[in-house]
């Protein structure tokens, strides 16, 4: 079950990534959207993304939220859970 996690997210961030480079296309409509919580049972329709939120100095699993556009061009925003960037190896 923890590959499967790690897969989900990694995927996540994998398709984010291309959503700094297109920042500009997110609207109020977006920001009005309500924000869906992904557990693992959600099913996503994910056509282009475009925004995700920078990941917390922590040392601990905290939330993102991605900000993407449907099949149908609707935009919505879902957060989920990554592991923060403030661990070190030594």
């Amino acid at each position: 079950m923890r590959i499967l996690k790690l897969a989900v997210v990694l995927a996540l961030a994998g398709i984010g990534a291309q959503a700094f480079a297109d920042e500009s296309h997110s609207t109020e409509a977006a920001s009005n959207a309500p924000v869906e919580i992904y557990t693992y049972g959600t099913k996503l329709d994910i056509s282009k993304v475009i925004t995700i939120s920078e990941i917390p100095d922590e040392c601990a699993p905290v939330p993102v939220q991605m900000t993407y556009e449907d099949s149908h061009g609707q935009q919505h925003v879902m957060q989920y859970q990554v592991m923060g960037t403030g661990c070190s190896n030594g």
